[in-house]
This record gives structure tokens, C-alpha cells and sequence, in this order.
């Protein structure tokens, strides 16, 4: 029997709900968090911050090429390097993380817009 008003997964993808280029506001905010986190790299290499170099690297291709609901997921471990007690703050610097942070903050904003609509 048929389902009804259900978002269906896509076999082999594990996603529900629109795809990600049908959402234009959703992908240009996880391309330009990309582009941020690429700045966060290249200053964690100079400075020799190789925890934050491998924290980061991973996220750069998912806020690329992830579909909403794994965006969410790599937002929110971008968000958690902002944390009270260990921050990425503490070791690179503001013109670089702020950026960063603004644009993480960005998607999940354009993130939970999709899921009012």
C-alpha cells in the first residue's frame, strides 16, 4: 500500500525531505561556510594548530556536498568548537574565526527555516 504524506527516503542516499540544490538559500550558506572553514584551516596549519587542523579538515567537503539533514549535523560540531571552556578562539584569530562562526550561525538559521516551511 501506497504511503501518503510522508516523506519517503531515497534508497542509498539516507535522507529525507528536498534535496539540497532545492533550496538555494540552504546551499549558498553551506558553500560560503565552506569557504570559512577553508580560512580556519589554512591559519590552523600556519600556527601549527594540528588538533584544530584535524578537527576542521573533515567539514570543509560536507558543507559542500552534505544534504540538509547531515549540514545540521556538521553546523552543529562547527558550533561546538565555540564552546565556553575550549575554544577555537583561543588559538586562532578573530578576523578568521569570527567570519566562521557568523557563517555557521547563517546555516543554521537557513536550516531551521526549512524545517518551519
Amino acid at each position: 500500500m501506497p504511503e501518503t504524506g510522508r516523506l519517503r527516503a531515497i534508497p542509498g542516499r539516507g535522507a529525507r525531505g528536498p534535496l539540497r540544490h532545492e533550496m538555494p538559500a540552504v546551499d549558498e550558506a553551506g558553500l560560503t561556510a565552506a569557504r570559512q572553514v577553508d580560512r580556519v584551516i589554512a591559519a590552523a596549519r600556519t600556527l601549527g594548530a594540528d588538533r584544530w587542523v584535524a578537527y576542521f579538515e573533515p567539514m570543509a567537503d560536507r558543507l559542500r556536498d552534505d544534504e540538509p539533514r547531515g549540514l545540521r549535523q556538521v553546523a552543529m560540531r562547527a558550533r561546538a568548537a565555540f564552546g565556553p571552556k575550549d575554544s577555537v578562539r583561543d588559538v586562532l584569530p578573530e578576523d578568521v574565526t569570527k567570519p566562521f562562526l557568523e557563517s555557521i550561525d547563517r546555516l543554521l538559521k537557513q536550516l531551521n527555516r526549512r524545517d518551519v516551511a
